[in-house]
């Protein structure tokens, strides 16, 4: 498989691949369940816990600010691609339409079909962070999270939740789907935190 679908860093590519993995020559589907069907016109977004109670429908969440964003991507799978091109929202212009109480410490996103994923609030509210709905000039597609996900470049991209629909701001921590199942609590791949130690 190394070689026809997959590549080892060479040159300064080596310096933008965590420990561990392999560059990727195309862009690799990963999928726990069945993917859900959603329109536009029925996607809403929520909010709660440790914040006022908020819907959001597709055409309140696309007024905010846009912007581009080219990040590299990694897989605890051991796969990486570089240079991924997005058009989103960034997590920080979001949370100004967001009234939050104090003590938040985690942030739980919620996505249609079911998948959860836990991410520390520090994690979370980097400038880096985006909601996504368009990949590499193209609406993001059904099989890579479409109409929208949530992209955490520094974290493994399980924490990049796919089909999301909320966010649930918490005072502690709370594991989500694959936290409980044997991945690690945060996911750093420089560190390479890719399962529990617990």
């Amino acid at each position: 498989m190394l070689g026809k679908f997959f590549k080892k860093p060479d040159g300064s590519q080596q310096e933008r691949v965590p420990p561990g993995q392999y560059l990727t020559n195309g862009f690799p589907e990963m999928t726990y369940g069945r993917t859900p069907q959603m329109d536009t016109f029925v996607w809403r977004f929520n909010v709660w816990g440790l914040a006022r109670e908020k819907v959001f429908t597709w055409e309140e969440f696309m007024a905010l600010p846009k912007a581009e964003f080219t990040a590299d991507f990694h897989c605890v799978t051991r796969w990486s691609k570089l240079d991924v091109q997005w058009k989103g929202i960034r997590v920080t212009d979001f949370l100004k339409q967001v009234e939050l109480e104090p003590g938040t410490e985690q942030v739980m996103a919620h996505c249609y079909g079911g998948y959860t994923t836990n991410i520390p609030f520090e994690d979370f509210v980097r400038e880096d962070n985006f909601f996504a709905y368009e990949l590499f000039g193209e609406p993001l597609p059904l099989k890579h999270g479409g109409p929208m996900r949530l992209v955490v470049p520094h974290l493994y991209a399980w924490k990049s939740a796919k089909w999301i629909n909320g966010l649930e701001f918490l005072p502690e921590e709370k594991l989500g789907f694959w936290e409980l199942n044997g991945y690690h609590r945060r996911g750093e791949p420089w560190s390479e935190e890719r399962y529990s130690d617990y």
